[in-house]
């Protein structure tokens, strides 16, 4: 009787003790394997949000941070009085999700996000070519030969790096693609999967192009080595070398300035003497997808100087000449940018990533 109690007892602290696992586990982490301190403003889906009577409906993959997107889907429903769906995703996860939706796809328009995923989503097929109507003319890598894609912003790939924990492991910010293999910065990085992530894939074809594949690939195997953690999104990073979790991370420039020193984080941004590579962030119609009408529409008024005018509020840098820029928005002539070969980028995208993940073995 007495050994019954006794096995109760141990068979209840058990119980007990894989409980309190269980909810520290789920306190750390999120849905996406991803820090639980970025997870929630990384991810967002009003898809399911009903439409108001009356309305004009327009659907919108959007691969910019939630809190950005909302400035511009707000202020277009404002204007127009039509009811924007929308729902947040990694650039490289809307070119896999409009893959797999090719035969009936969900949503009208493809929002932002690097140039290269379009390229290669361009290549698959998935997008309705459309020339926008606009007042300014475009450079040459600003939009698709064929009008598949069309730019409308500007950002370099940079480091987000926390002042306040440098000084605690006893580290210079890193100003070269090199110093990021100093052994002071052991476990110290983070970046996204270029496979989720256009940003990480941006990073992912600078390096391939300033150092060639054979030699851009031992460096990758290198930095695998001092990397904390990958998220899925490419801006994750900042929020969390914000709050101290890490020291450096490997983001786009207007997202380093908006989540980090602007919003009070002890965070500065440096940039590879080496070279940095960019994006030309774009937007496009998928192929086939709803609300054809509505989707050219927005395309325009994106491209316009007003629509453009509101990047400054996450120093993204416009391509329509006539908007305005942040104080502090960091330009391409300020940088040392390499001869970033979008096209190829695009096209070579899903072997450059296979063998990342060969190298990495993530």
């Amino acid at each position: 009787m007495r050994g019954r109690s006794i096995r109760s007892i141990l068979t209840a602290c058990f119980i007990l003790l894989l409980f309190f696992i269980v909810l520290s586990a789920t306190s750390c982490s999120n849905d996406a394997g991803e820090p639980s301190t970025a997870a929630t403003s990384e991810n967002a889906d009003s898809a399911k949000e009903p439409v108001p009577a009356g309305k004009r409906l327009l659907r919108i993959y959007s691969a910019l941070d939630p809190n950005e997107s909302k400035i511009y889907f707000k202020e277009y429903e404002r204007l127009t009085g039509v009811h924007i769906q929308w729902v947040r995703m990694s650039s490289g996860a809307i070119l896999a999700r409009a893959e797999a939706e090719k035969d009936n796809p969900s949503m009208g328009l493809w929002f932002g996000g690097s140039s290269t995923d379009f390229i290669a989503a361009g290549e698959k097929n998935l997008l309705d070519p459309y020339k926008p109507n606009i007042d300014f003319e475009l450079p040459a890598q600003g939009h698709d030969p064929q009008w598949r894609w069309t730019g409308f912003y500007f950002g370099a790939i940079g480091f987000a790096v926390n002042t306040e924990r440098l000084k605690r492991i006893g580290a210079q910010p890193p100003h070269s693609w090199q110093d990021l293999l100093k052994p002071v910065f052991k476990g110290e990085i983070g970046v996204a999967y270029p496979y989720t992530s256009g940003t990480s894939y941006t990073a992912l074809s600078t390096i391939i192009q300033l150092m060639g594949e054979d030699k851009g690939f031992e460096y990758i195997a290198a930095l695998d080595k001092n990397i904390h953690h990958y998220n899925k999104s490419g801006s994750a990073c900042v929020t969390q070398v914000g709050l101290g979790e890490i020291t450096v991370g490997i983001a786009f420039s207007h997202d380093v300035l908006k989540k980090g020193p602007s919003r009070g984080y002890p965070v500065i941004l440096t940039f590879p003497e080496e070279g940095t590579g960019y994006e030309i962030g774009a937007l496009a119609l998928i192929k086939n997808g709803p609300d054809r009408e509505e989707a050219r529409k927005f395309f325009d008024w994106v491209l316009s100087a007003k629509a453009q005018s509101l990047m400054k509020q996450w120093f993204r840098i416009p391509l329509n000449p006539n908007a305005e820029v942040a104080d502090g928005a960091i330009t391409a002539d300020s940088l040392n940018l390499i001869d970033d070969d979008v096209v190829w980028a695009g096209k070579n995208k899903r072997r450059l990533v296979e063998r990342w993940r060969l190298v990495t073995a993530r």
